[in-house]
């Protein structure tokens, strides 16, 4: 989850993946525009939505046109977070063209990913708005894109597991197995966080009810409840409170929009979702030019 620690090293990749987007995109340079848009033409676009969804990336926009000229002039009519509708004017961008085309398909890129990320998550949170359970994400994002994808589901409502191998002891099953045991596992976990005064969480998976028993002997912050049943979470829940000890719980693996409400009842207090990132459909946004 987000450490101000870190705060310089998470604006670093916005900055450097924002950068690489552009390069990748021109290299040498945008032949077509050189080809046939006058350098000095003004003209200006505006973006819109085409589908309804929870609008996300308009700060990334205004970086993107911003990196390829500063004097662009970009206005906002939505902000991130809020609902759009088909056919609503998101941002209108004016200067130049020629730099403004040459950013378009990167903007729309990251605007796309990252309001389908927020749209899809918002329906998750929605669906367990009752219950005190939080969706998370997972590190199952686009390579380079992280920032983006995890900025995407906090817009959603959603909340961000660690974001990446630094910020959160997590041991999984290869962990365990490697390990020789839950409880060698986590031990050793302990002894690094102490030696290295490291201020992290350590969380580890339990693939069955032994197990569960096992980790919570152990005192892990959060333990991670993979592929139960609900009805199996059910028991894990009422067995960790009658323990008199206070691990939070998270459930992961196979949780879906068909089976996340079972899930969230169970009284678990996380529920972390790769899907909201490894397979995301994007908003279809659209953006359109006008001479000046």
């Amino acid at each position: 989850m987000k450490n101000k620690v870190y705060d310089d090293f998470y604006e670093g990749c916005r900055a450097r993946a924002i950068a690489l987007a552009l390069e990748e995109d021109r290299y040498t340079g945008d032949i077509t525009t050189i080809a046939t848009i006058d350098p000095l033409q003004d003209g200006s676009a505006v973006i819109r939505a085409k589908e309804d969804g929870i609008l996300c990336g308009a700060g990334v926009a205004m970086q993107v046109f911003a990196a390829c000229d500063p004097a662009l002039s970009v206005v906002l009519h939505c902000c991130d977070g809020e609902l759009l509708h088909c056919g609503e004017l998101i941002l209108e961008v004016s200067g130049k063209l020629a730099p403004l085309l040459i950013g378009e398909r990167t903007v729309l890129n990251f605007m796309q990913r990252m309001s389908g990320i927020a749209t899809r998550t918002r329906a998750y949170v929605d669906k367990v708005s009752h219950t005190g359970t939080k969706i998370l994400d997972t590190r199952k994002t686009a390579p380079g894109l992280r920032y983006f994808d995890k900025e995407a589901v906090r817009i959603g409502g959603g909340q961000n597991h660690r974001f990446g191998l630094f910020d959160m002891i997590l041991i999984k099953d290869n962990h365990i197995d490697a390990s020789g045991g839950i409880a060698k596992a986590i031990q050793r976990a302990q002894l690094y966080r102490e030696e290295q005064k490291l201020e992290v969480k350590i969380e580890t998976e339990v693939r069955s009810m032994d197990e569960l028993r096992e980790a919570l002997a152990c005192l892990p912050d959060i333990i991670l409840l993979d592929n139960f049943t609900p009805e199996l979470m059910k028991e894990a829940v009422l067995y960790v409170k009658s323990s008199g000890s206070s691990p939070l719980l998270e459930a992961s693996g196979n949780i879906g929009m068909h089976n996340v409400l079972d899930v969230a009842e169970t009284g678990v207090d996380f529920i972390s979702i790769g899907e909201l990132t490894h397979s995301v459909k994007a908003l279809d946004l659209s953006m359109t030019i006008a001479l000046v």
